[in-house]
């Protein structure tokens, strides 16, 4: 017991000490000065894409004070008018609407005078949609993923540089909110110490989404990726984690990638069983395994095991992080978070909830972040009644001149690794080199700051 008492006082007093001496990014400013006011700089959004994701978003911001939105871009004439409709509801001008094709975003950017552009259309368009706001003086915030190709990645940065704009995954909340901000209170006390030198990380998309694959009416494009492409195909959620759990790109950074898929099959027995034998979906040929593990090495010897899998009946998935000084496992529906700190856990080998740690590190951001209660949030991914903080951050990004937390080179990293990952897959799973998109600053690159 002595041995615990002293080691759990040190740490948090040489946690104290870590802040102060500005390694970890902790310190903040009052969180009032997060929220979004009425009488600050208006921001003007076009949205691309209007289906579940960009709906979510586009309520979100008609919520924020100050937030205009002038223009709105849909395929679907039925998601324009009902997203028209939202912004006159919300009290302001009728946007201008653009729809007459796929490509009638480009239109809307060279037209509009926006200050972002947020794009959630399917994944064939998130590239070609921050390039073309980037090359007309906007910024640009995509869902998952940034990118789809190693020379989309490169597009993506050295457009950046070369006109000064962004285009991030300024709005993935894996990090900064899911789990009621367990992830971010792990990685404080990461920044503190408790987990001594960070070893292994393991997570992925772990999500059955057999029967949406197979429904034309919900994301039917998930079903044309599993028929043409096999690898680690959704990195983005885990990586918003690992990432700056490991440092990667801000003092470390990913070397090489090795993948490897399970045969696939479990898409066309979900089609037998759900649709009957005669459905064109039960023969239809599949490239996507049902399982696919991936290895990838940091070049400080840090490793990731990042897990893909939306064809086989399971629950949730799980997160683990390992370290020289303890680990965390989290897992939906297993008890709760658990930890477990070598000479401070009261049982030898045995895992303990990690309920108390939790609160005790919460987050100095999260624990003052008290947003006045909305009319819940419509759109897929939420029905909450509170503002995700990933959008007063990004407000306030805009209106101050500066890049989401998680920068173009982050996002261009975690997104790139579904195209090595299918490298990999395809030439017998042999290893395939990560490319350095920060051209050797991550070494010097500081930890990500937040608030």
């Amino acid at each position: 017991m002595t041995k615990q008492y002293n080691r759990r006082e040190f740490l948090k007093v040489s946690g104290v000490a870590l802040g102060a001496a500005g390694m970890v990014g902790i310190t903040l400013p009052g969180a009032t000065a997060v929220y979004a006011q009425s009488n600050e700089k208006p921001v003007r959004l076009g949205f691309v894409g209007i289906g579940g994701r960009g709906s979510y978003h586009l309520d979100v911001a008609l919520g924020i004070p100050g937030v205009k939105v002038p223009a709105l871009c849909e395929i679907r004439e039925d998601r324009l008018q009902r997203a028209k409709a939202w912004v006159e509801q919300a009290g302001q001008r009728s946007p201008t609407l653009y729809g007459k094709s796929e490509t009638d975003f480009r239109r809307m950017i060279e037209t509009e005078d926006l200050d972002a552009v947020i794009c959630a259309t399917n994944w064939k368009w998130h590239t070609p949609v921050c390039l073309a706001a980037m090359r007309n003086a906007k910024h640009a915030v995509t869902e998952v993923p940034t990118v789809q190709t190693v020379e989309e990645a490169w597009d993506i940065v050295e457009t950046h540089e070369k006109t000064g704009y962004w285009a991030t995954l300024g709005l993935e909340q894996v990090l900064m909110e899911s789990r009621d901000g367990v992830y971010l209170a792990i990685l404080n006390m990461i920044r503190q110490g408790w987990f001594g030198d960070i070893i292994h990380a393991e997570g992925g998309y772990i999500h059955d989404l057999r029967l949406v694959k197979h429904d034309p009416e919900r994301e039917p494009w998930r079903l044309k990726h599993s028929i043409e492409r096999n690898g680690n195909l959704y990195p983005d959620h885990p990586m918003n984690r690992i990432m700056p759990y490991l440092g990667v790109n801000h003092g470390d950074r990913f070397e090489q990638i090795v993948s490897v898929s399970s045969r696939p099959g479990m898409l066309n027995e979900y089609a037998r069983e759900y649709y009957g034998p005669n459905h064109p979906n039960v023969t239809k040929e599949m490239k996507q395994g049902d399982y696919n593990a991936s290895l990838i090495r940091t070049v400080n010897g840090k490793l990731v095991t990042l897990n893909f899998d939306t064809n086989t009946p399971h629950p949730r998935g799980l997160f683990r992080l390992q370290g020289s000084a303890g680990v965390f496992l989290d897992g939906r529906g297993l008890g709760g978070p658990k930890v477990y700190f070598d000479g401070i856990s009261p049982e030898e080998h045995q895992w303990e909830p990690a309920d108390d740690y939790l609160a005790e590190f919460r987050h100095p951001l999260l624990k003052s972040y008290n947003p006045p209660e909305r009319e819940a949030i419509r759109g897929h991914g939420s029905g909450s009644r509170k503002t995700p903080i990933t959008w007063h951050l990004l407000i306030r990004n805009l209106r101050e001149g500066t890049m989401p937390y998680f920068d173009v080179y982050d996002s261009v990293t975690s997104s790139v690794t579904s195209p090595l990952s299918e490298r990999s897959v395809a030439n017998h799973n042999r290893p395939v080199e990560f490319p350095d998109f920060t051209r050797g600053k991550w070494e010097s690159r500081p930890p990500i700051i937040f608030g």
